[in-house]
């Protein structure tokens, strides 16, 4: 549970997660599971782990890589992104500790690597998420704290002069943890579901907003279609120019239009 997985050349790459193992299992000297000491059933022990795993979808077949370097502590709750051939794994859980640390693993010698970041770096969390938005940039969202906080701060990471730079947005009052994001249009993050409360506590339900974050300054032609399809419906002259569009765009701005359309409840309004 609470892994995270990497996609790379049509393969699926899982690592860490908490998950449980056998007593005969686990020795003294395994550094790829420490055991949760307040969850055991007979001789099976939950914990969390660093292990690596691939997936290949086209065979439907399971591999455990030898990996090399020095892996990441095992944890869960983390968040993962593929920038080109490298896999990057940052922050997570493991007891009752939140990190902050950043690493990659090389996704064609398996070799992992500890990224130190030349800036401050945000502060520890889990049930974050980390999205590439460029070939060497990743936008870290939300999360919990170290002090069981929801989050809502957003955070660039550049892998090239590994720095960290806290990126304005206008979501500041919607904390999310245990959420998804993707990248979208024009390098846009849109980020749905999770929690905006601290669920092992309180859970007043789930959040079923999208929150699309703009990383880049938008091209003309998305700014036009917005423009369009936001205001179509209350501007006349807008919808009789509409046909005279060649279908491929107009196709195109029927869809954006769609996405603007308003919900039933803000009908009834």
């Amino acid at each position: 549970m609470f892994i995270s997985m990497l996609c790379c050349s049509s393969r699926l790459i899982y690592f860490g997660g908490y998950g449980h193992k056998v007593l005969a299992d686990i020795t003294s000297r395994s550094r790829n599971f420490i055991p949760d000491e307040t969850s055991w059933v007979d001789d099976l022990f939950w914990g969390w782990n660093n292990e690596v795993h691939v997936f290949d979808p086209v065979k439907g077949s399971w591999a455990e890589p030898q990996t090399h370097g020095r892996p990441p502590a095992p944890r869960a709750a983390h968040a993962g992104a593929t920038l080109g051939r490298r896999g990057y794994v940052c922050g997570g859980r493991v007891m009752e500790t939140r990190t902050n640390d950043l690493h990659s693993l090389d996704l064609e010698s398996w070799t992992w690597t500890e990224i130190v970041p030349s800036s401050a770096a945000p502060v520890g969390r889990s049930w974050h998420t980390v999205t590439a938005v460029s070939e060497s940039t990743m936008f870290l969202f939300g999360g919990l704290s170290v002090d069981c906080r929801p989050m809502s701060d957003g955070w660039l990471f550049d892998v090239e002069t590994k720095k960290w730079r806290e990126f304005e947005h206008p979501y500041q009052d919607k904390p999310r943890l245990w959420h998804t994001a993707c990248g979208g249009r024009d390098s846009d993050v849109v980020v749905f579901g999770g929690s905006c409360d601290y669920i092992l506590l309180v859970d007043t339900g789930h959040c079923n907003d999208a929150l699309v974050f703009q990383m880049q300054p938008h091209p003309l032609f998305r700014i036009c279609e917005d423009y369009i399809a936001k205001n179509v419906r209350t501007l006349e002259r807008l919808r009789k120019q509409l046909p005279l569009l060649p279908p491929k765009m107009l196709k195109a701005l029927q869809r954006r239009i769609s996405f603007y359309r308003p919900s039933k409840k803000q009908s009834n309004n």
